[in-house]
């Protein structure tokens, strides 16, 4: 059995990296920044992309596979994303091994040296823009709406599992449209997709807004996020989603013929999500018990556990369970029927709690002579008994129940700790305290920076439609006509 779990008030770190390897979700690999995702852990990564991938699709998207290795020459085709890239780029120089003369392994051929050298994807858009030049001529090939499941990899000096590691799992979409409205509206459309995802399954409200310029994805005009807030009171970028302008389409010369006979740049959009959510689903909801998951990406949403002394009622209880467990089952709810034989009651209990299942159920012998069953909830933590005759229905609310109650804590926690200043004084105070901090911004990069470096906070977005509010800058005294949301963040 796992070891006791520092709790999240001693120290928060430790906890989010014990809970990552004791709830079997993920380890690090002999490969320096990179992770192992283990399968509990990608069961719920299945979950969240298999959800997305049908949210995609009802947007009218398909999928497609772009190659792991981009020519060198590609990123210097766009100035702004070759900048913001460069410190994170892996790069192939080589591409053939010999013995080493010194007979003390293997080295690098010298002689197998590329004739361009390959970057390891940090990001697609640059391959991608060059391959769609050769397939975009007219306004009929418009809009090209394209998604691919991949793996990229940003090279990272301080690593933490899912939150930043330097080969991770995403999903990026690349499309182009005839007109900048068009694919301004697409951006913000796939902002919503994300935002409802983040809510509505992964029940974690969030803040949507747009990037500050010194924030904004390399190479973008517009950068749209959603930003969530974790249990410690720091801020988590759930999704991004850029408008990207013509800046790719004109550095690879990627034109359509018009409805009206001419030759323009389409207009572009990018936008993802990556395991990262894991992270933040673990910091969202889970306690210093262990995981605590949202029913509806929960790879088992029900486990049930007999308990018994000896072969006979084992078996006895085991058909009882296997009867409510086929009936959940054909209600569509993701069963697990623990009836392994060498492990105790009180272990498995444990262990389901760790790794965060919503719901368990329980029989003994007195449960079953009396039509009974005991339902522990994890969310609260809490056991009753109920008729087991009716129990598909009272455990199908009770999941409902468990959704929208772990959502609704998240809530009014980003809501209590959500704090609005007006001066630096009450900037301050606010930060240490943790959450979001609503203030007033001169709106230039140079106050960002200086802001960032003096209090290691970021403006995490400008909310979008936010409201005029006419102050002044809490640094700098200059006018502002609206608030932006500051935070300290992972």
């Amino acid at each position: 059995m796992a070891s006791k779990l520092t709790s999240r008030e001693a120290d928060y770190s430790r906890w989010y990296n014990e809970l990552v390897v004791q709830a079997d979700l993920a380890q690090h690999s002999d490969v320096k920044g990179c992770m192992v995702i283990k399968p509990y852990g990608f069961a719920i990564w299945e979950r969240m992309k298999d959800v997305l991938d049908g949210m995609f699709k009802e947007t009218g998207h398909v999928n497609a596979y772009f190659p792991l290795f981009i020519p060198k020459s590609y990123f210097s085709k766009e100035a702004d994303h070759v900048e913001g890239f460069a410190k994170e780029c892996a790069v192939v120089t080589h591409y053939r091994l010999m013995k080493d003369p010194d007979g003390k392994g293997v080295v690098v051929d010298p002689s197998a040296k590329l004739e361009e050298e390959l970057i390891v994807r940090p990001t697609s858009e640059t391959i991608i823009w060059h391959t769609y030049k050769g397939w975009i001529q007219s306004y009929r090939d418009l809009p090209l709406l394209i998604n691919q499941w991949a793996n990229v990899v940003r090279w990272e000096m301080r690593t933490r599992l899912f939150l930043r590691t330097s080969e991770f799992l995403w999903q990026e979409g690349h499309t182009a449209h005839e007109t900048s409205t068009e694919a301004v509206e697409e951006a913000r459309r796939m902002l919503e997709v994300y935002a409802d995802f983040a809510e509505q399954w992964m029940a974690m409200p969030v803040l949507k807004g747009v990037k500050s310029a010194n924030e904004r994805f390399a190479g973008a005009l517009d950068t749209y996020c959603i930003e969530a807030m974790m249990q410690d009171g720091k801020a988590l970028q759930a999704g991004t989603s850029h408008f990207l302008g013509q800046n790719f389409a004109k550095a690879f010369d990627v034109k359509f013929a018009t409805r009206d006979g001419e030759q323009e740049h389409v207009w572009a959009t990018s936008w993802g999500v990556s395991t990262r959510l894991m992270g933040a689903l673990i910091m969202t909801h889970s306690d210093d018990a262990g995981l605590v998951l949202p029913p509806k990406l929960a790879p088992i949403e029900v486990v049930l556990v007999p308990i018994y002394k000896g072969p006979e009622q084992m078996e006895e209880i085991v058909a009882a369970l296997k009867a409510i467990a086929d009936q959940l089952k054909a209600a569509g709810i993701r069963v697990k029927l623990d009836d392994d034989d060498s492990k105790r009651s009180g272990w498995k209990f444990a262990e389901y709690e760790l790794k965060g299942v919503p719901v368990r159920l329980a029989m003994g012998p007195r449960d079953l002579a009396g039509g009974t069953i005991e339902v522990a909830r994890r969310d609260t933590q809490t056991k009753s008994f109920e008729q087991a005759e009716g129990i598909v229905t009272h455990v199908q609310r009770l999941l409902e129940e468990i959704q929208a109650n772990l959502f609704n804590r998240s809530a009014e926690r980003t809501a209590s700790t959500t704090r609005s200043v007006d001066t630096w004084e009450e900037f301050l105070e606010a930060l240490e305290a943790g959450g979001f901090v609503s203030a007033h911004w001169d709106g230039t990069p140079e106050t960002e920076e200086w802001i960032k470096q003096q209090t290691k906070a970021t403006i995490r977005c400008i909310p979008l439609d936010a409201p005029e509010d006419h102050g002044v800058c809490i640094k700098t005294g200059a006018p502002s006509n609206r608030r932006v949301i500051f935070a300290r963040a992972y």
